[in-house]
């Protein structure tokens, strides 16, 4: 009998066909679209992983990853674990979109597919600094900060050398897009330079004391603004390319006879000034957020409708901003408080708190010596524009 090679290669091809069908990755497109008569960059979209609704694929094989629909190419993405479970249920990535206009990507999963080659840099980075007594640091592209632990208390306490005594939040001025926490404590600790001078990365020399900082906390009560100590632990939840994220904890703390105690959930982004903290709270229903205001040789701004509070000083060779940015109509006042006590006077913005007794705020900086912000003007021209974009989110859809 002869062979029936046409059957074999209709078979053949059938299976070929079967198998690339079932090999092929599942397609989701999302569609984000911005209202506003403005470009749009550096603002994250975040997407929970269930709704690309992924069907039968195994949610642990592979890695998601986001394209522009119109070439097929990756572009930059992070996904995290937002509920501490263990497992990334959240996928994070920045469009650059024109105003009143809409963009739409495509999300698979794949193990063969390349990612873009910056997928891996821990571009927004934090960690614990043992070697530092015990500091908070965090950074992304444009600014750095840190704060202080319990071991930095107890030395102030024990009146032992090199302690801090502060919740406020300290500023490192950086001027170049690279991480550099890394670096200056290691130049800081183990050589004979010192961060506290510029050699062409930028420098530390912005005094917090026991100061509010860049968006430390406190609640006033009478005539006086009581604020917590050290953090008492820390938990890191990740670093990325896109996000860097983390939590502190804090010593209940009184404030005139109540107890107050406080959580802070602090995340800064690629491209943005400001660190967006998420703050529970128990025992007030309101707090203040504040900005150190040094000599008090600065100028004070405030918009209480589009919630912004902001300084702009002179400082040492050149000049910075200081902003706090509050979300949702959560702005109910401010007060530029002012006081001979060392390292107290503040401006403060009052922020009322959530039905899940939470306050929400973001505060930075932006330092004239970086180059990215030159006047007073284009500090507050940022930080409005930052709080309307606030307002008006980029619209995700799923097709």
């Amino acid at each position: 009998m002869k062979p029936n090679y046409l059957a074999f290669i209709c078979i053949a091809g059938l299976c070929f066909i079967g198998c690339a069908e079932k090999e092929a990755p599942v397609q989701k497109k999302i569609v984000v679209r911005n209202t506003m008569n403005v470009d749009r960059q550096f603002e994250t979209v975040s997407i929970a992983i269930d709704s690309l609704d992924f069907g039968a694929e195994d949610p642990k094989k592979g890695r998601i990853i986001i394209m522009d629909a119109a070439n097929q190419k990756p572009i930059l993405s992070q996904t995290i674990d937002s509920d501490g479970d263990g497992t990334d249920d959240t996928v994070l990535f920045q469009p650059n979109i024109k105003a009143k206009s809409e963009i739409i990507y495509t999300a698979i999963r794949s193990d063969s597919m390349s990612t873009t080659a910056n997928d891996s840099v821990a571009r927004c980075y934090s960690r614990f600094v043992p070697e530092r007594t015990d500091d908070y640091a965090w950074e992304n592209d444009r600014v750095a900060f840190r704060t202080y632990g319990p071991v930095a208390q107890k030395m102030v306490e024990d009146d032992v050398k090199g302690g801090t005594l502060s919740s406020g939040i300290d500023a490192w001025l950086k001027r170049v897009d690279y991480p550099i926490i890394n670096k200056w404590y290691e130049k800081e600790l183990e050589t004979d330079g010192s961060y506290h001078e510029d050699t062409g990365e930028g420098l530390d020399n912005f005094h917090v004391g026991s100061s509010r900082g860049v968006g430390g906390i406190a609640l006033k009560k009478g005539d006086t603004y009581h604020i917590s100590r050290n953090f008492t632990s820390w938990k890191r939840l990740f670093n990325g390319p896109i996000r860097t994220s983390f939590v502190l904890t804090y010593a209940d703390w009184d404030a005139d006879g109540k107890q107050i105690s406080e959580e802070k959930h602090i995340s800064l982004d690629y491209g943005s000034n400001l660190s967006r903290f998420e703050i529970n709270l128990e025992g007030t229903d309101t707090i203040s957020a504040g900005l150190t205001l040094h000599e008090n040789k600065g100028t004070t701004n405030v918009n209480e409708e589009d919630g912004w509070i902001s300084y702009w000083e002179p400082h040492f060779d050149s000049e910075i901003g200081t902003g706090i940015v509050i979300p949702d109509d959560g702005m109910i006042g401010h007060d530029k408080y002012e006081t001979e006590e060392k390292d107290r006077s503040n401006i403060y913005a009052h922020i009322t708190l959530s039905d899940s007794d939470k306050a929400v705020y973001y505060a930075g900086f932006g330092w004239k010596k970086s180059g990215q912000f030159g006047t007073k003007a284009d500090w507050e021209k940022y930080l409005k524009e930052f709080s309307e974009r606030l307002k008006n989110p980029l619209v995700v859809a799923m097709r």
